[in-house]
């Protein structure tokens, strides 16, 4: 049945705005939203706290198989404990980069993501949405931006919350993360088959958000 259950897909580099998108339009629908990212942050944050080696796949992927999270109107929940700020941490984003690439881990939290598809709707935010998680998504969106743009928005993210942050720094590690999360062999990032180029350098989250409604809504009613 679940076959059945409307999901757009957006995916897209590190700091693309995907997630600030997806949310809003998740919102603007009442479709439950799934950050598939947080999903390897919280795991890298899990495994920082219970001393989980980031290199032991199997233990990483035996954490991430019982990993108590959940999403609830902006906030990202591990075990009840409010962790929205912790997983946006530059070093949380840095290990949980590093662990993606991981296929046993990978493959422990296929079932987590899917699960997340529930009526009337989803939007689901990620590097594999569209490509392996949901490859029969009603609208498929890869939203990117430039390396420089991108560096901005996370510089501004970070500083708005506390955290302290290098523009020279962030743009050297965001090109070694596309380049890591694109040559990885499994779920390598990559626009998915029919999915929609959204350039978000030069445009307003509000442009972004309308753009994403207006495509889904012409895939819907092609559906119907």
């Amino acid at each position: 049945m679940s076959i059945h259950i409307p999901v757009i897909t957006i995916d897209g580099p590190t700091a693309s705005g995907k997630g600030t998108v997806a949310h809003r339009v998740a919102k603007h629908l009442g479709f439950h939203y799934l950050d598939s990212g947080a999903l390897y942050r919280l795991t890298a944050l899990s495994a920082k706290r219970k001393g989980v080696d980031l290199e032991d796949e199997e233990q990483l992927a035996l954490l991430a198989s019982f990993l108590p999270c959940r999403f609830s109107r902006g906030h990202v929940l591990l075990d009840d404990e409010d962790v929205t700020d912790l997983v946006r941490a530059e070093e949380v984003g840095v290990a949980a980069s590093k662990i993606a690439v991981l296929p046993a881990l990978r493959e422990a939290l296929v079932n987590l993501q899917v699960s997340f598809r529930q009526l009337p709707g989803l939007v689901a935010d990620g590097r594999d949405m569209g490509t392996v998680i949901f490859p029969d998504a009603t609208q498929k969106i890869y939203l990117t931006a430039s390396v420089e743009a991108r560096a901005q928005r996370r510089y501004k993210q970070l500083i708005e919350k506390g955290f302290s942050a290098n523009m020279e720094d962030l743009v050297k590690d965001l090109t070694e993360r596309d380049a890591r999360d694109s040559a990885r062999a499994t779920a390598p990032l990559k626009p998915a088959p029919g999915a929609y180029i959204l350039d978000t350098s030069d445009m307003s989250v509000e442009l972004a958000v309308q753009t994403v409604l207006d495509l889904y809504a012409k895939s819907a009613a092609q559906v119907n």
